[in-house]
């Protein structure tokens, strides 16, 4: 194996090549330097002339999802390319990968693979010495060592504390344990925040499959105005691509958002600089300026009939049956009965917004005008934000922008960052038993941590937004198999304390990551290029099939394999989870997956499959008839739906709706969309972590911008005076791949400090920075740029921790280091509303990430 590895990286493909061309991923931060110029390099003769080209796996979550393809030669990878298997068109485009995906062999053939089974020195039965997780040495061992020494001590928590002891975090193992007799799940509203629990009781789509047009739909609009959109960096395939379209049919791009980021740069944006997690308030005084501008004959901005026919709780008109006419929404933004109109100025002074270019928004929304007003989901990773939601709709709804051509409004984001509507070509089901878990305790992510410390947690059910109920809980054991959500989850220092608490961590893992580093046990993972295949989408029009690159690594073994091999010391019966191999499930999602023919209704199999696929295969399964064949679909490594204007593919959000909402009702308890939303305010309120009005209202965030002040009506600056938000960063794919070199040469990984800022603390490019919030203190070297407004920061998201033990600061630039497990609303994450203050570090500069040695064991 060490001669394989060998053979890897020294072949042809040489890091300077990559270096040069990934340059070309996005548009620049050149306003102030920081990152790469824009340009363009010839690759050269990479590799041998003799090879086959595998379609490879580019699994992570960004979004997109891409087509890549490996050159293999006698077993090793010696390039990488990308989509050529069609001419490359606006209507039919290829799925071009990232920097982070052309970067794929240096993650799965990297020298910090983890090789074999490992266990931390000093651990012993029921934790040992404890406080050294995260710092203690590491001794191989065998997998039967590690399986038999890991079922054991579930045995013993089991019989002393019992199966709430248990808190697996992912997939295989939680299905072993729910047949071992259960365990503590959890929940999160993750990356929606809370387009998870408000769209559905007030009748938004929470993504872009239900709630935005197609692409080729968009060329239509006349203004399209983006909120906390960066796929350019997030979703870098074909998102930013079809925006470009949109704006060459003729259309004009406005953003609103604290950073002016590459998307916003390559549309030529008018930049609105607006604080985070204040978006409500701005949107309320867009809503005034509406009312109080609005003329059905002179001025029409306002589409009172959609208000009229689809909505109800506007006016004190429109109020359900039964509740008090004054708590309309009208009424509150006009300050009837409070006596405080949320004008324009009003939320300049919350959003930092000017007034004027408040009520230029607002009439740029004008319900005449062909708009697309279009929302990340990063604007709702904020506390206290369950109205945001809901407020996105209402505004929509003023403006008629639902359910015609040219209009919409709502989330463009992930896979369907700038592409609505249903998926055209999906995959089938694998066919695996589900398996119930007879526990019903569920921690929710923004208090997990402290429960596990603290022994006390809010019940709410398993993302059902059950009434609260306070119970006892005793964690004795954390199991990663899956998620990296000691990483990603609120509060890290708080989850870093909860590790060093129980009896039992273990991980599975590619690399030693902060799951892995804060473990007992860790466990080697196989990548997906060293299994046997499968299949992944990254928009509406495409179904990409991947195959097996190499043979397992080392010693490693799939997630599957491990929770079988426990399963079995455990003495449960694993074929209910697992009756059959994995080559059958990847059979089972080929046989099942689905296209739509080109009328645009009828729905048919994918791929041809025949009688000597099923034998040469070794699988059960029966023949079919698709539009491709299997070995065709398997060579091939991609199915596209193509596009063309006026095909029987488009997409109008909510057209059916608009157009007839009584014999077309949405979800909702009245069937319309809810501006006054009871059964939202109950949800909420219910819950037991904050309250909410059925309207939407502004509410601060417990960290947004008004607690950087210790005293808000004199405007006196508080500790934390600065607000933080972790926008996704090129180098990464969330946590994925931040130990690539080629990538952490490429990009960085500084914080992003306004001009303005930076002069007030003497703060120079380059210097070392020290951020501190209240739940931690993270070190990085400034990025200096006009394009962050001043007051906010920019930490990109997903960085792994590095704790320096003697002084307990993180020098790896981990953005949850600095966020709370704080809970509010519907216990939303809020990683963007975080507070800190910055200052110039007095002590020895950091080392750049690219010169840190690399986790490497035996």
């Amino acid at each position: 194996m060490v001669d394989f590895i060998d053979k890897v990286t020294n072949s042809q493909l040489s890091r300077r090549t990559f270096l040069k061309a990934s340059a070309a991923a996005a548009a620049s931060l050149s306003l102030t330097g920081c990152a790469n110029t824009l340009s363009t390099a010839k690759a050269g003769q990479l590799g041998s002339n003799e090879g086959k080209w595998i379609t490879a796996a580019c699994w992570h979550n960004c979004g997109s999802r891409c087509l890549n393809k490996a050159y293999v030669v006698d077993g090793v990878v010696v390039r990488q390319k990308t989509d050529d298997t069609h001419p490359d068109s606006p209507d039919f485009p290829q799925q071009r990968a990232c920097v982070r995906g052309r970067a794929q062999r240096n993650q799965v053939f990297g020298a910090d693979r983890l090789k074999y089974p490992m266990r931390r020195k000093n651990w012993a039965p029921g934790g040992g010495k404890k406080e050294l997780r995260g710092r203690d040495e590491w001794v191989r061992i065998s997998w039967d060592e590690a399986l038999d020494s890991i079922a054991e001590e579930i045995k013993r928590i089991k019989a002393e504390h019992g199966n709430r002891a248990f808190f697996p975090i992912g997939g295989p193992v939680s299905k072993i344990l729910a047949l071992y007799g259960g365990y503590v799940e959890n929940w999160g509203t993750t990356s929606r925040g809370t387009w998870h629990g408000t769209n559905g009781p007030v009748g938004i789509g929470p993504s872009a499959v239900e709630g935005i047009n197609d692409r080729l739909d968009m060329r239509n609009c006349e203004t399209v105005i983006l909120f906390s959109l960066n796929p350019a960096w997030s979703s870098a395939g074909n998102p930013t691509y079809n925006f470009l379209q949109v704006k060459k049919a003729g259309a004009e791009f406005i953003a609103v958002d604290p950073f002016y980021n590459d998307t916003y740069a390559v549309l030529e944006a008018d930049w609105i600089p607006t604080r985070p997690s204040t978006d409500t308030a701005l949107l309320i005084a867009i809503a005034h300026t509406l009312i109080t501008e609005d003329d059905p004959v002179t001025n029409p901005l306002i589409d009172w009939e959609y208000l009229k026919n689809n909505t109800i709780g506007f006016d004190a008109e429109s109020m359900p049956e039964g509740l008090d006419p004054k708590e309309n929404f009208k009424d509150y933004v006009l300050g009837t009965y409070d006596g405080v109109p949320k004008t324009p100025e009003w939320a300049s002074e919350i959003c930092g917004v000017e007034p004027n270019r408040i009520r230029y928004l607002a009439r740029a929304m004008g319900k005449n005008k062909k708009v697309a007003i279009l929302f990340g989901w990063a604007s709702a990773r904020t506390q206290n934000s369950d109205n945001l939601p809901q407020m996105v709709m209402t505004i929509g709804a003023m403006t008629g922008h639902f359910g015609k051509s040219g209009h919409m409004c709502g989330v463009s984001c992930h896979t369907g960052s700038s592409n609505g509507g249903p998926a055209l070509v999906s995959a089938g089901r694998d066919g695996l038993p589900s398996v119930e878990n007879p526990v019903d305790d569920s921690l929710n992510h923004t208090e997990m941590w402290r429960a596990i410390v603290e022994g006390k947690y809010n019940f709410t059910g398993d993302m059902t937004w059950q009434k609260g109920e306070i119970r006892d809980i005793d964690i004795r054991m954390i199991y990663h198999d899956s998620r990296c959500v000691l990483q990603t989850a609120d509060g890290m220092t708080k989850g870093i304390e909860a590790h060093r608490k129980v009896d039992l961590v273990v991980s599975h893992a590619h690399f030693l990551t902060t799951n892995a580093k804060y473990s007992d046990f860790v466990l080697p993972l196989t990548t997906e290029w060293e299994k046997v295949g499968g299949l992944l989408t990254g928009n509406r029009e495409i179904l990409i099939y991947y195959s097996q690159i190499t043979e397992p690594m080392y010693e490693c073994h799939s997630d599957e394999w491990i929770a079988i091999e426990l399963g079995k010391r455990l003495g449960v019966d694993t074929t209910k989870a697992y009756p059959f191999d994995d080559k059958q499930r990847l059979f089972n999602r080929l046989a099942g997956s689905t296209v739509v023919l080109p009328d645009g209704k009828t729905k048919a199999p994918l791929v041809t499959i025949t009688e000597a696929d099923i034998a040469e295969w070794g699988v059960q399964g029966e023949p079919q008839q698709g539009v491709i064949t299997l070995k065709e679909f398997q060579e091939k490594g991609l199915y596209q739906v193509e596009r063309k204007p006026g095909d029987n593919y488009g997409y109008i959000a909510y057209k059916a709706f608009r157009e007839d909402p009584v014999n077309n009702p949405l979800g909702t308890a009245s069937g319309k969309m809810e501006i006054h939303s009871q059964a939202l305010a109950d949800r909420i309120n219910n819950m037991g972590y904050s309250k909410i009005k059925a309207i939407p209202t502004h509410i601060p965030p417990v960290e947004g911008y008004e607690a950087t002040f210790k005293d808000w009506e004199k405007k006196i600056k508080g500790n934390y005076p600065y607000q933080v938000i972790n926008p996704h960063y090129l180098r990464r794919s969330h946590s994925v791949f931040d130990n690539v070199q080629w990538l952490r040469e490429t990009w960085p990984n500084p914080v992003f400090i306004s001009v303005k800022d930076a002069e007030e603390k003497g703060i120079k490019d380059g210097d070392t920075v020290l951020l501190t919030s209240q739940h931690g203190k993270v070190l990085r070297t400034a990025c200096v740029t006009e394009r962050f407004m001043p007051g906010v920061i920019g930490l990109p998201h997903g960085a792994w921790v590095d704790i320096d033990e003697k002084t307990g600061i993180d020098t790896g630039g981990a953005d949850n280091i600095l966020c709370g497990p704080i809970s509010t609303g519907q216990g939303v994450s809020g990683w963007n509303s975080c507070i800190c203050n910055m200052e110039k570090y007095t002590g020895a500069p950091l080392i750049p990430d690219i010169e840190k040695p690399q986790r490497i064991f035996f």
